[in-house]
């Protein structure tokens, strides 16, 4: 007898977190969909996963788009939700509050509409993982929007685990990881930050998306686990 072949699906699966997930969870007992806003890019993930997994270019912050998606999907096992967001940094007194806004329409917005439309087609034994940041957890000075933008995914995840239950909703917090989110700040800046950041973390590098893949990929596996919020920033809001 066979075993079962589950089917995850990755919301922002073209680079970063998402696409090392991918690559982490692809292998004979499951099947892989990334999806992506940009088809070339698209495209490039899914060639570096050797053809694979399968792909789906649409706009996750598009609601219309969103449903056509999972309509057209069909039965699937696990959602991983990568869509990510870098608004509402910078120090609260000078803070423009519309980027909160803005942070929850590219991030927050985007992870709840895909999971309200995969509900239907979502094996109610398979699970969700929603992914915030760190930033919803440390003290630091200069997060406070960005901060609340990701909290918002911290809080909401208990309530989903007992409202939508029996599937398991969790989300992973991962801190300073080196992937394209950063490409914002020139190279020279970003390599600073990151030494900076690497000299505050007590295992004393950054993340790399690898780790936090693996985090992904023990919530996706265990079916013991739900309602959590699991920290995967090298202890970094120890030491912030």
């Amino acid at each position: 007898m066979t075993s079962k072949i589950e089917h995850t699906v990755i919301i922002g699966g073209s680079s970063g977190i998402g696409l090392a997930t991918a690559k982490k969870l692809l292998g004979p007992g499951m099947k892989v969909t990334i999806t992506g806003r940009n088809q070339d890019k698209l495209v490039g993930a899914w060639k570096s996963l050797g053809g694979a997994a399968d792909k789906a270019a649409f706009d996750a912050s598009r609601p219309d788009e969103v449903r056509q998606f999972f309509a057209r999907l069909g039965p699937f096992d696990h959602l991983v939700l990568a869509a990510s967001g870098g608004k509402g940094l910078g120090p609260f007194e000078t803070l423009d509050l519309a980027d909160i806004a803005g942070g929850v329409d590219e991030k927050v917005r985007p992870q709840l509409s895909c999971l309200q439309a995969a509900l239907p087609t979502l094996n109610k034994s398979g699970s969700v993982t929603f992914i915030s940041a760190v930033s919803a957890q440390v003290t630091m000075p200069g997060v406070a929007g960005i901060g609340a933008v990701n909290g918002m995914l911290l809080t909401v995840t208990p309530i989903l685990a007992v409202e939508l239950k029996p599937l398991r909703v969790n989300v992973v917090a991962p801190g300073v990881i080196d992937t394209p989110w950063w490409d914002f700040l020139p190279e020279e800046q970003r390599r600073a930050v990151f030494a900076e950041y690497a000299g505050k973390t007590p295992v004393g590098r950054i993340g790399r998306a690898e780790d936090v893949a693996s985090a992904i990929a023990f919530l996706v596996s265990n079916g013991f686990m739900t309602g959590q919020v699991l920290t995967c920033d090298g202890g970094l809001r120890f030491a912030a």
